[in-house]
């Protein structure tokens, strides 16, 4: 590489160092980062804007917008309650559900905007059985990050996975004739739920709970409000399933369905009470989108300066020996990375170096899904790997006047961590490793 390359090299490495350790904030490390590329000639400032996936922002941005109406709907409140009463006041039961109407939710709504949405639910719940707000609460945000990479709305890594390397909507329940990132990572999530369950949860007394007492909305209090939303991210969800069928962008998809949702709630007025779009738009985490479109700068300034590829000519020797050692190695790696480094950034720079291997006729797909749980599941071990923690932790910490320590915050995270991923590691090698590997 020559020098330029080594300095795109240093830049991209201190800024991440920087994120990592929170010197500054992460935003404005990684917009200082872009800035010093550009000065020392990595790319132009018409090269930045243009090394951004627009398309995958346009996603990102319209499908918080329909969740943040979603959130104003008493939905997640309602759905919370229905789990209180299918627990029978059986504190044990009630995480896993609420654990699993968690997962369920992220896999279309993003997973800090799930944790803000069902926490101030599950806190009266848990104060009702008796229950510890901390593994209430962890559990909920672990399954909250677990389960966004099993769709493509959930979360960005399935995003940058449909930018790098143009996996549909379909492509995440049925690919090359075997299931795909939905079925494995909900088979993962079933048995890694049941693990939890024995390890902390098993036992616990029943409580008797008056829900009427806790003062917890039992009913969706507007349902004009509710199924208007609701209704229209279904379609939004169906018109991007039938993306190839329509012949447009995902990104102009989602942003219709959010745009018209907007327009509907504003000529039915009163009738349906919906907040006001300004209301909207600031509960957006306008933070982590700068974040999301520096990281894409960031990285693609690596691209330009062919360091990527670099990178993949040093891997090309494992995958010729074994598809499978390499496979693994680069999944048990990737594990514990993304547990301390920022887990997007960690797997949009190893898309495109798999992009990269296929030169060598190295089959990307089984590389890129193990990539995407690994970087996914990782992150769960530390709060350094996931915001979603990061919301999860505060929460306790605020709710028992307490700090929650390391220790503890591990004695959770570790177990949950494991289980997930070896499961989700042997289920990957049987079924995409092992039948592409020569």
């Amino acid at each position: 590489m020559d020098t330029l390359a080594w300095m795109a090299v240093l830049v991209f490495a201190v800024t991440i160092v920087v994120v990592v350790l929170n010197v500054v904030d992460s935003t404005v490390a990684a917009l200082i980062g872009v800035v010093a590329m550009i000065w020392i000639g990595v790319m132009s400032d018409v090269d930045a804007f243009g090394l951004v996936d627009w398309n995958v922002m346009a996603i990102l941005i319209s499908v918080w917008i329909i969740a943040s109406y979603f959130g104003r709907t008493g939905v997640p409140s309602w759905l919370s309650v229905q789990a209180l009463r299918l627990s029978g006041g059986r504190p044990g039961l009630l995480v896993m559900i609420l654990s699993m109407l968690a997962g369920v939710i992220s896999m279309f709504v993003d997973n800090v905007v799930v944790i803000l949405m069902m926490a101030p639910v599950a806190l009266p719940l848990a104060r009702a059985l008796k229950l510890p707000v901390t593994p209430l609460v962890l559990m909920i945000g672990f399954a909250a990050n677990f389960m966004g990479s099993a769709m493509l709305l959930g979360d960005l890594p399935p995003q940058m996975l449909h930018s790098v390397a143009g996996a549909e909507f379909g492509d995440f329940f049925w690919q090359h004739g075997r299931p795909s990132s939905f079925p494995i990572l909900m088979v993962t999530f079933v048995i890694t739920l049941a693990a939890m369950y024995a390890y902390g949860f098993r036992g616990r007394p029943r409580q008797p709970v008056d829900l009427e007492a806790l003062g917890i909305e039992t009913r969706i209090p507007n349902k004009l409000f509710a199924t208007v939303v609701v209704g229209w991210f279904l379609l939004t969800v169906l018109g991007m399933a039938l993306r190839q069928m329509l012949g447009v962008k995902l990104g102009f998809i989602a942003m219709t369905g959010a745009v018209t949702l907007v327009l509907l709630l504003e000529l039915l007025g009163d009738r349906v009470k919906a907040p006001d779009f300004e209301e909207i738009l600031s509960e957006l985490d306008w933070r982590a989108i700068l974040f999301y479109i520096a990281l894409f700068a960031l990285v693609g300034g690596l691209e330009r300066m062919h360091i990527l590829d670099a990178l993949a000519q040093q891997l090309r020797p494992v995958f010729a020996e074994s598809y499978v050692l390499g496979a693994t190695l680069m999944y048990w790696a990737t594990v514990p990375i993304v547990g301390i480094v920022e887990h997007d950034a960690y797997i949009l720079t190893f898309l495109h170096t798999i992009k990269d291997l296929q030169s060598d006729g190295v089959p990307p797909w089984p590389l890129w899904w193990m990539l995407l749980w690994s970087g996914t599941l990782g992150s769960n071990l530390t709060v350094a790997g996931a915001p979603a923690l990061y919301a999860a932790l505060n929460i306790c910490q605020k709710e028992e006047d307490r700090k929650v320590s390391l220790r503890e915050f591990l004695s959770w995270s570790v177990p949950f961590t494991l289980v997930a991923s070896g499961v989700c590691y042997v289920l990957g090698m049987l079924i995409w490793v092992l039948p592409f590997a020569k």
